[in-house]
């Protein structure tokens, strides 16, 4: 072999070393679920239990990628390895009543550590949403949560300023143990606590046709979402492809193209992935519209259709709309 194929023959073989053979995908619960951080050398000694805990199945990325899409995966697979620390902080509360009902909204600030973070994430809380957490946790990891304190509710004084800011400090030091602990803070139930009710309302307005208001809350939550979820990026997808579908319906292709790229390039050795096959078909369609290359993903789109058996393939906005419906 001559001497300029060589380099992209070590590529093949590196990544080649990290997927090795094709699961079958999970459905509904399992696949939001978080994969685990893994460091640089779990990923390439175990490559075959990095891809089953997966959210979707996978093949040998060696198998139809081109040089570029081969080189990209493999950035992304070194910034897996690189781990992402992040630290929490309550500056403020407010006070809510809404009719015969009365609580504190904590104002919950996350950044990441190591760099200058400007995608901030902000998210508020109350203290019912901290108590359900602190339940459902105790319940998976007793063992883990065995010397966790949580503070008790008073029977009278809750509004007073001195035990808000006893709470403000008690509730940051509370969630900087669940994230010092391994497992608590690869757990779903963690996951959920600081995004869900943000895509719940998202996909919410998607469903209303409300693209602006949805495209503005999934933006906000994507980042946060990515940094919780990094041994995982496959779990974004979803909200990637969200994100496409409400740039394409409010009319900006070029945005929505950006997104799909991006989702695509985590689904790139997942081609059994749900959401695969109905993003090629927007990519097609937004490719064509931009006046873009789209054979690359039409030859992507037939390739697969000659593997597989044909079946009932929903849209991309079919699908986003049946994410968090309850």
């Amino acid at each position: 072999m001559d001497q300029d194929s060589h380099p992209e023959r070590e590529l093949l073989e590196a990544v080649s070393r990290i997927t090795t053979f094709s699961t079958t995908s999970p459905s509904g619960k399992d696949q939001n679920q978080p994969q685990a951080e893994m460091s640089c050398q779990e990923r390439k000694e175990n490559p075959e239990k990095d891809d089953l805990k997966g959210s979707s199945a996978s093949r040998s990325p060696n198998s139809s990628m081109t040089t570029k899409e081969l080189q990209e995966y493999w950035r992304n697979e070194k910034r897996q390895c690189k781990q992402v620390k992040l630290v929490f902080e309550i500056p403020s509360t407010r006070i809510v009543e809404h009719h015969l009902s009365k609580y504190v909204m904590y104002k919950i600030i996350i950044l990441q550590t190591g760099s200058f973070d400007s995608n901030k994430s902000v998210i508020e809380r109350r203290y019912s949403d901290f108590e359900k957490l602190h339940r459902n946790l105790l319940e998976e990891f007793s063992e883990e949560m065995e010397d966790v304190t949580f503070p008790k509710k008073t029977l009278t004084g809750n509004f007073t300023e001195e035990i808000i800011n006893e709470r403000k400090l008690a509730f940051k030091d509370y969630l900087r143990l669940l994230y010092s602990m391994k497992y608590v803070r690869r757990s779903k139930k963690f996951i959920d606590f600081l995004t869900r009710p943000e895509l719940q309302e998202a996909y919410g307005c998607l469903r209303g046709g409300q693209y602006t208001r949805a495209l503005e809350i999934l933006l906000e939550v994507i980042g946060l979402q990515a940094r919780l979820t990094r041994g995982n990026p496959v779990s974004i997808v979803p909200t990637l492809c969200a994100i496409v579908v409400c740039h394409k319906d409010l009319e900006n292709p070029a945005s929505a193209f950006e997104y799909g790229e991006k989702a695509l390039s985590h689904l790139c050795v997942h081609t059994s992935h749900k959401y695969y096959i109905p993003l090629l078909e927007t990519m097609i369609a937004l490719a064509y519209e931009l006046g873009k290359d789209f054979l690359s993903f039409q030859e992507k789109l037939e390739e697969w259709k000659a593997k597989k058996d044909p079946i009932r393939i929903f849209t991309l906005k079919e699908l986003a709309v049946r994410e968090y419906v309850q």
